[in-house]
């Protein structure tokens, strides 16, 4: 059975027409469309609860291609000599391997990714990749307001300067990675096993649609076009309108992504990797955007914007397929599913991860009882379970609680409601897990102790 991973970074859940019916998440933009995933989708076992454990990118990718856990211990680093990695493996059980990416952090010099993999191509000039040297053609000023500083603007110039030259649609990064990994499948259909990593570094910001899938914002908007969002609070540095607009340009990113993997599914079916293939369609995390106040990753912003994603496994001719879970999993289980699932699961008893297979072939609908998510270097950490979300925040600030089923926009902080919920998932997770020790769980009213759920 080969194997094929389709990585999306930043791609968030509800901007899949599978997981939003139709909805959008934001008054007055409409819902993303994307008929390609949708129709893969279909086809798939797919995943309502599955969740990153260490954020960001690089801890995300080596909880999948290790099924080690990476949010106590690990923070944004290489890969190390002693990292066991999913090609490794499959390199050794006759699979012939390629990685093929645009998400320029696995070609710093030193990370390691690209490690025991036979073929591995990088397309240059995503985000602030120093690709281009040369000032660009355009000016910064039509793409910032006056709000943003000098480094900021070197950034963006920095993309625009790598950008300047692209004209048509085959020109920008996921119509890039999809050519050279069907152009890849095709020619490596001759081996017997083969197993293939794409990782679109899209829709990660800056966004910047091309102008027929820019249908998302606000027709009469006459700003700069805003492709690259700061941090911190958006009502200090945007506008109303600015922020609308923004979370169209996004929406219109997702749909360019969605298109441009059209070609990547035909491949799929004319080769005959439906026929015999695991397909494992997954992104490392979402994005806010300004959902609760604030645009970009952080680790203050543990909400499902940021950690609900796309989740979908396909198994050859379909099989198991057509259903949706809400089987709770994170992504150190992912290594030991798959390997469990070609055969080779005597390589798993180590790994931090549990095969979620039983889920996969419809024989259960549950996994784990509860997650952990978050920054390593962060003092915030989110805990869920299918119904409730607890964040822990700093000592200075009151905890939160939302009940997801309710509430899935997490609007309704219900700590000082529920303190015993928020006590119960506190306890899951020890000072193991846990920057500064464990912490008493905190009201808006009042202190509530781990011990008890008690008001002090």
């Amino acid at each position: 059975m080969n194997l094929i991973v389709i990585m999306l970074d930043s791609f968030r859940q509800d901007h899949i027409g599978f997981y939003h019916g139709g909805e959008s998440p934001f008054e007055g933009v409409p819902a993303c469309q994307t008929p390609n995933l949708d129709r893969f989708a279909a086809s798939c076992v797919v995943f309502d609860n599955a969740y990153p454990g260490g954020l960001p990118t690089i801890p995300v990718r080596t909880e999948l291609m290790t099924g080690q856990a990476t949010l106590p211990f690990r923070p944004w680093q290489p890969l190390t000599k002693e990292d066991v990695t999913v090609a490794e493996i499959l390199r050794q059980e006759g699979y012939v391997c390629g990685l093929i990416s645009d998400t320029y952090h696995y070609r710093a010099p030193g990370m390691n990714f690209h490690r025991s993999f036979h073929c591995y191509r990088w397309i240059r000039g995503q985000e602030y990749d120093p690709w281009v040297s040369s000032p660009s053609r355009r000016q910064v000023e039509d793409y910032v307001n006056e709000n943003y500083p000098p480094s900021w603007r070197a950034r963006i110039h920095q993309f625009l300067a790598n950008t300047d030259d692209f004209t048509e649609e085959k020109d920008w990064f996921p119509a890039k990675v999809v050519a050279e990994a069907v152009d890849w499948l095709r020619k490596n259909r001759v081996h017997e096993k083969i197993f293939l990593w794409l990782d679109s570094f899209d829709p990660h910001e800056p966004w910047d649609p091309l102008p027929r899938f820019d249908q998302y914002t606000d027709p009469n908007y006459s700003g700069p076009r805003l492709i690259m969002p700061m941090g911190g609070w958006a009502s200090d540095w945007a506008t109303p309108e600015q922020i609308k607009y923004i979370q169209g340009l996004y929406a219109g990113e997702a749909a360019f992504v969605d298109y441009c993997l059209g070609p990547l599914f035909e491949c799929l079916e004319e080769e005959g990797y439906y026929e015999d293939s695991l397909i494992f369609l997954v992104g490392d995390h979402g994005h806010p955007l300004g959902d609760h106040g604030k645009f970009l990753k952080g680790a203050d912003r543990m909400y499902s914007e940021l950690l609900k994603v796309p989740f979908m496994f396909r198994f050859p001719e379909g099989q198991y397929g057509g259903r949706r879970t809400s089987a709770l999993v994170t992504f150190c289980d992912v290594l030991p599913t798959v390997l469990e699932i070609l055969g080779l699961e005597n390589n798993i008893e180590y790994m931090h991860g549990r095969s979620f297979l039983p889920v996969l072939k419809g024989d259960t609908d549950t996994h784990r009882d509860a997650i952990i998510t978050g920054y390593r270097e962060g003092l915030d950490r989110c805990i869920r379970d299918t119904t409730w979300s607890y964040i822990s925040r700093p000592p200075e600030e009151p905890d939160e609680l939302y009940h997801l089923r309710e509430d899935p926009r997490e609007r309704n902080n219900l700590i000082d409601e529920y303190p015993e919920e928020a006590v119960r998932l506190a306890r899951r997770f020890g000072n193991y897990f846990r920057k500064g020790g464990m912490r008493a769980v905190k009201g808006i009213q009042g202190k509530y102790e781990m011990g008890s759920a008690s008001v002090e």
